[in-house]
């Protein structure tokens, strides 16, 4: 995956550079081997030192509290049914007669507002989990449905079901088909054993409510609602009313020299990217962004269509998983999508990534000089 640069490449239009001059993605077509896709189903980068005890519960909502609590005690159930020792089914219910037959909820739903710290305690439940990080899973709904594009859905229930827990975060609630899929997938890892954690996405038309409603999430997975209990975690509503205004775009130029004189940095332009990502499976953007550490792109327009904006979204939260600053040129990035995409069934994921790409812009200020 890595680009080798001739000599000739040391020097860049703006002056001498200490390295090689940048990669292109375009130039990357990473081929991931199941494994390594299923082992880097672990909590991103920027959650690899939560834990519980890092967690602060506002005193003002013993809800926070309460889930903290819960949630130790689920990861301590994980450890001594693996043991194989005499205990209490998960949250109290129920006996459990043997590690593949536990009474009671399998799973663990977590019903909160934004910005009440959901990721972080579902990301601290896995680091809890007594278990090797091959028999832990943790990924988006969008990660999962991606493994299951790449494994095919047999090969990923045999994957996954030797697993002790898997923890899906932002349950995308606005498309029934992935919905269906992955619901009939975690019915047969439950059979096998496998305990469950989520959080959910809104559904289409409450983009713009606070909460996560345990309900909402309930009715749409089906015949899966008997095995979860749903964690309420109560705080302060952060209410989506807008987006952050996205800071002013670069001129090439500036997106340029920064790409030659930081080492490790990317250069391409938008629109050749964006047919680029058409060529690659999503569940490799991870591995198409392996090493970089920036990534600048030139001319940024409008998105052409949903599915290159999909396509998008995914890198974007690869990206923002692994805090990659994004320098840009051409369009800032709250104009990346039409008024019909903001407000068709999609639209929670395409505020996810302008979000998160404004927040990687901003990173990217450091890389200009002066900036």
């Amino acid at each position: 995956m890595s680009s080798s640069t001739p000599a000739s490449a040391q020097t860049s239009p703006h002056g001498p550079i200490a390295d090689a001059a940048p990669v292109s993605l375009c130039a990357r077509e990473p081929r991931v081997p199941a494994d390594r896709l299923v082992a880097e189903m672990v909590p991103p980068p920027r959650f690899d030192s939560v834990r519980f005890s890092t967690y602060i519960p506002d005193p003002n909502q013993p809800s926070q509290t309460e889930a903290v609590g819960v949630l130790e005690g689920f990861a301590a159930g994980l450890g001594a049914r693996a043991a194989g020792s005499a205990k209490r089914g998960f949250f109290g219910f129920g006996r459990a007669k043997a590690p593949r037959a536990a009474a009671g909820p399998r799973g663990v739903y977590l019903d909160g507002g934004y910005g009440v710290g959901k990721t972080h305690l579902l990301a601290s439940l896995w680091h809890a989990t007594e278990a090797e990080p091959e028999l832990k899973a943790f990924g988006t709904f969008v990660e999962l449905t991606n493994l299951v594009g790449a494994l095919g859905f047999q090969q990923t229930v045999r994957t996954l079901s030797g697993h002790r827990l898997l923890c899906i975060d932002e349950f995308e609630l606005d498309d029934p088909g992935d919905t269906v899929l992955v619901s009939t997938l975690l019915g047969k890892l439950v059979d096998a054993g496998v305990a469950l954690a989520a959080t959910s996405n809104t559904l289409p038309g409450k983009l713009g409510e606070g909460r996560f409603a345990a309900a909402d999430f309930l009715r749409e997975i089906q015949g899966l609602s008997a095995h979860f209990r749903a964690l309420r975690i109560d705080g302060e509503d952060y209410r989506h009313r807008g987006l952050p205004e996205a800071p002013a775009p670069y001129s090439d130029e500036q997106v340029k020299k920064a790409a030659y004189d930081v080492e490790g940095a990317s250069l391409d332009d938008f629109p050749g990217l964006l047919e680029h990502l058409a060529k690659v499976h999503p569940s490799r953007y991870g591995a198409l962004t392996d090493g970089l550490k920036a990534v600048c792109l030139t001319d940024v327009r409008p998105v052409p269509d949903q599915s290159t904006a999909l396509r998008l979204v995914v890198l974007a939260d690869r990206l923002y998983d692994r805090e990659v600053p994004v320098l840009a040129s051409g369009l800032p990035f709250d104009r990346l999508f039409s008024e019909e995409m903001l407000n068709g069934g999609y639209r929670k994921k395409y505020f996810r990534a302008i979000s998160r790409l404004t927040a990687l812009a901003r990173d990217a200020g450091r890389l200009v000089e002066g900036g």
